[in-house]
């Protein structure tokens, strides 16, 4: 498959896979999960798909090289905590745009890290879909915004953590190979994870048992859109480009809340219309950002 048709299809199915994951995690949430032990059980279970990947086979592991999954895991670690946390405390229709800071981020990144130029024609397409991001500071009027500040700050690091994680994964990828970087990166990450055990509010055994099924379901769908991204970004690098359709999940999380979000009990889409109006504006802002990648 040529590269540029790659890296405009797999992440918009990633975005897609995203879209629906997190609202499924938002409803495991509100039923009580907590931080802390969601982002365990997800990435344990992300941590089983990639291992899939060994099955790909690749160069021998390279010893003194394994500092470098260990560098991206631990972006993608912190990045992961500040991205539940701002699921957890914020609106799934801000939330989630708000991770489309990582776009520009990634283009500034991509000649520091890697040397790679980013043309003028990508630079203004990250512009674009972080502007989209203002238009999503709207709440109803006479509302006091909740959660508002903690939900920017938190998907702003997770942004930064991430972009580092999608440069690197490039920068990397092609010596180690996918069938061996990625499962490292995540195998890492998933002993990481068994230090927020200490932090649980209660035991994995007092988690409710209809928050099961969301907490599962919503932890394999991001699992499932990682393999498809991280892969993406692994075999045919253009890290940018593919950051662009990525943020669509912007747009796709808002139409999802909007349409379908009673199936998941969000209560998001009962916002004033001139609310919705202003998030989708600014989420549409980035999907015109994708147009200036694909057309």
């Amino acid at each position: 498959m040529p590269p540029a048709v790659a890296t405009t299809l797999f992440p918009l199915i990633a975005a897609l896979l995203y879209a629906f994951g997190a609202l499924v995690l938002k409803r495991s949430s509100d039923l009580g999960v907590g931080l802390w032990r969601t982002t365990f059980v997800a990435n344990l279970i992300v941590a089983g798909l990639f291992s899939l990947l060994w099955l790909l086979g690749g160069p021998p592991v390279e010893k003194e090289l394994l500092w470098q999954p260990g560098v991206i895991a631990l972006c993608l670690f912190v990045g992961q905590l500040t991205q539940f946390l701002a699921l957890e405390k914020g609106d799934v229709s801000v939330a989630v745009p708000v991770f489309g800071l990582k776009v520009i981020l990634v283009a500034f990144f991509t000649p520091i890290l890697i040397g790679e130029a980013v043309g003028v024609k990508l630079w203004v397409a990250a512009v674009l879909s972080v502007l989209g991001i203002t238009f999503l500071n709207r709440k109803d009027a006479g509302k006091p915004p909740q959660h508002l500040l903690i939900t920017f700050i938190a998907g702003g690091t997770g942004s930064v953590c991430f972009a580092v994680f999608d440069v690197l994964v490039q920068k990397w990828g092609p010596h180690w190979g996918v069938g061996r970087l990625l499962p490292c990166i995540f195998w890492i990450n998933a002993l990481l994870s068994f230090g927020l055990v200490f932090r649980f509010s209660a035991p994995l055994s007092k988690v409710p048992a209809k928050a099961w099924p969301w907490l599962l379901g919503g932890s394999a769908l991001l699992g499932i859109q990682s393999i498809t991204f991280v892969s993406t970004l692994a075999v045919f690098g253009k890290a940018t480009n593919a950051n662009i359709v990525y943020a669509s999940r912007g747009l796709l999380s808002v139409a999802l809340v909007w349409m379908v979000g009673h199936w998941f009990h969000n209560t998001e889409q009962h916002l004033a219309p001139a609310v919705m109006r202003w998030r989708l504006a600014g989420a549409l802002m980035m999907m015109s950002a994708i147009v200036l990648v694909v057309v």
